[in-house]
Formats: structure tokens, sequence, C-alpha cells
């Protein structure tokens, strides 16, 4: 457990580990949602085939996108336990576990056998890994924007600093879209389908080794320092925070449903619809996500640091009613035949993600009390991956089979966006509030 006072630090040396801190989350964020979001991209294309062959393409895509699934099942289980233990030991201590099991996992991933090795073997091997970087990316998110949050005295900037952690988010899309595509350009013919999706997998061994190198070389937050020094350590935060604290819980998943109910829907299956509905070239479309995520690498920390200027709460009520209106045009533009429009259609939702994405994590890290925080801000943050962005594909999917027509998809993007604005509502607003004093006594 870190016992540094860093009170004895200076002004520049604190800017400066600032600086490394807000790096180092950045960095193991990207690498984390790559490997997360390598799985994202790679279900809609290849899984389907490869674990499920002999299932009708539709009956195949629903078990793969419930595959898919389970690791956002999986999500509030890490947030649960790696909540507990970075408020008990450490922000740092927690981070580096989760890199590890996420990135093993991963890795493993590439080595599965399909179905014509081992038969439904593959599928069950295949769920058990997911379930692991469910576990894994579960206890990663809130640990890297504390680490990042509580490293900054201006609370007049806690919204652009914790953006950072949420720009991984496009990096990670980013490098998983761009491995996918490189070898799906690269290998001719049937190999990327056989063997060659399995590279990027490979990659991501790589990856972990460089983001635990960064990791290790930085210090605990002061904030958990000063929770260690004054013996205030909970327990069992976790547990407590539900009991003490449930409200604020309930409404950090709530408002997510704007944000990764469309987030999934745009990025995963996507791949499933313009690839195998409308005929879209995958490469193409790989590009256009790729362009997706450029467009949020400027989006999200500019939205971050409006929320600091406008408040938390308004920025994000404009993201979630913009978001609400985009779901028709989104599949507007991508129904429409013409491949510039659906281009332009598939980047575009960057927008309206970034305008909630951007301002989401200081808005919800907010509204906990520091010795609780990492368990608060984790656990409802990944409880939305049960109501939101697990689901999502699996429903979009459900629902065009039903109704042969996005129209419904794009109701169900808005009725979760309106979910989203009455439960922003109903949080608190601390964007000009000094969270780590103003109200430190919640939950004794």
């Amino acid at each position: 457990m870190s016992t540094a006072v860093h009170g004895e630090l200076g002004d520049s040396e604190r800017r400066s580990m600032l600086v490394r801190a807000v790096i180092a989350s950045t960095i193991g964020t990207s690498i984390e949602w790559y490997d997360f979001f390598l799985y994202s991209v790679v279900t809609g294309l290849v899984f389907a085939k490869t674990f499920f062959p002999d299932a009708d393409p539709h009956v195949g895509l629903l078990n793969s996108f419930g595959i898919y699934f389970g690791g956002f099942a999986a999500r509030p289980i890490g947030a649960y336990i790696f909540g507990h233990y970075g408020d008990r030991i450490g922000r740092k201590g927690a981070l580096i576990a989760t890199l590890l099991l996420m990135g093993i996992a991963t890795f493993l991933v590439a080595f599965v056998p399909g179905y014509n090795q081992i038969g439904v073997w593959g599928a069950v091997i295949l769920t058990f890994l997911r379930i692991v970087q469910g576990i894994g990316v579960g206890g990663e998110w809130g640990g890297s924007v504390l680490l990042a949050m509580e490293w900054t005295k201006t609370f007049g900037r806690r919204g652009f600093i914790a953006s950072w952690p949420q720009f991984g988010v496009p990096v990670g899309s980013f490098l998983a879209n761009l491995a996918v595509l490189g070898f799906s350009w690269a290998l001719s013919g049937n190999q990327f389908f056989v063997w060659g999706w399995r590279i990027p997998f490979l990659f991501s061994g790589v990856l972990v080794l460089i983001g635990l190198w960064i990791r290790l070389g930085i210090m605990e937050t002061p904030t958990f320092t000063k929770i260690v020094s004054e013996n205030k350590v909970e327990k069992l935060p976790a547990a407590k925070v539900l009991g003490r604290q449930p409200k604020s819980v309930i409404l950090s998943a709530l408002i997510r449903l704007a944000e990764q109910t469309p987030y999934y829907i745009f990025t995963a299956f996507i791949f499933a619809y313009a690839v195998g509905q409308l005929k879209m070239d995958r490469n193409l479309l790989l590009g256009a996500i790729m362009g997706f995520a450029v467009f949020e690498f400027f989006c999200i920390p500019f939205f971050g640091f409006l929320s600091d200027k406008i408040g938390r709460k308004t920025m994000y009520l404009i993201g979630a009613v913009t978001m609400a209106i985009y779901g028709f045009v989104f599949f507007a533009l991508l129904n429409s035949g013409n491949v510039f429009l659906m281009v332009i259609g598939a980047m575009l939702g960057s927008i309206p993600h970034s305008m909630v994405y951007g301002p989401q994590a200081a808005l919800i890290a907010e509204q906990f009390t520091p010795r609780m925080r990492y368990s608060g801000a984790s656990l409802g943050y990944q409880l939305a991956s049960l109501i939101a962005g697990g689901p999502s594909p699996l429903i979009a999917t459900w629902l065009f089979g039903q109704y042969k027509s996005t129209t419904a998809i794009s109701w169900y993007i808005a009725i979760c966006a309106g979910i989203a604005i009455i439960a922003t509502l109903f949080m608190t607003e601390y964007s000009k509030k000094d969270v780590d004093e103003e109200y430190s006594h919640v939950g004794d």
C-alpha cells in the first residue's frame, strides 16, 4: 500500500506526475480497448463462420453476439473485484492486474481452434476467454479515470483531464480496425478467415508489455495516499458503496444508455449489417470505423473540456438529445446505397457519442466519495454493460430479423437516450466543486 506523502511534492513535480499519470492511463486504456474492440470487429466478420459453420447465417450471428455479450456480463464482476482492491490497496496495483488479465486472455484467443478442429468446444473456450476479458476491462475504466483525475488540484479542469482515459477508446478502436484491415488487405482469398484474423490477437502480447512498463513507473494518486494517511481505507468498499450510494450507482448505469447502446451498434453490429445485408466492402467499412475513431481523437477531449465550462450535466444532456436524433440519421445514410453517404454516416456517429463520452468519466466519478470512488464509479459504469453495450448488437440483430427494417433499431437507440436524459436530470452537478473535500463524509 502506497504511503508516499504527495503534499511534499512541489507544483512542478506534481504537474509532471499529472502528465505521467494521464499518459499512463491513456496508453494503458488504449491497449485494453484494443484487446476488447479487436474481439468486437472480428465477431461480426469471422466468428459465425469459424465457430458456427453449420448454423443458419442469422442464427450463427446471434450465437456469436451471444458470446460477445458474455464479456459485457462479466464486466460488473470485474468492477466489483477490482473496485474493492482499488479502494483497498490503491489505483496503481489494481490497474496493473487488469492490464495483465485482459492482455493474456486476448493473446490466447489467437490459439482457439475452430469448429472444424474441436467442434463446439471452440465456442466454449472462446466464451471463457471473453468472460476473462470482461472481468479485466471491468476493473480498468474506474482506475484509469481516477489515476488521471485525482492528480489534478484544479476542479475546473477535471472534465478535460478525466476525458483522456476515455481517449483510449478511439485509440484502441483505431488500432483494432487497423490491424484487421491490414491483414484483411494483405491476405488473399480465404486466408484471412482461416488464420489471418488470429495475428492481431497475437500482437496484443507486445502491447501489454509496453503498457505494463509504463504503469509500473507511476506513483499512487494523492487522493488515495491521503485516505491511507488518515486511516480511512474502507474494509469492504464495493459492498458499502452499494449500501450507501445506490442511487448514484444506478443513475451512473442508466445515463450510459445514451452512449453505450448506440456505440456498439455503430461499431460492432454495423459489420454484420453493412457487410452482410448491404454488401458493403469489408475493407471500406473498416476504414470508415477508423475514421470514426480519428474524429473522436479530437472530439472526446473537446467535449470533456466544454463540460468544465458549461457544466457536466448540461453537456451530457445536449449529447443525449443529439444521439436520440442521430440514430435515425445513421441508418438513413447507411441505407442510402450511396457509398459516400454510407461512409459519412458510419463516421459521423463519433460526434454524438463524443458529446456524452467526453464528460461522462468526470460526471460519474464525481458522484462518489473518495474512499469508495473506485468501487462506485466502476460498478455504475460497468453495470451498463448488462443493459446497454452487451445486449445492443444482439437486440439490433433480433430487431432486424423480426421487422426486416432498421427503423426499429433507431427507435431502440432513441428510447435508450430518453432514459439516459431522465437519469442525468437526477444526478448532482459537481463540476464547480472540490469533490475530494466537499462531501467526503458521504457514506459515513
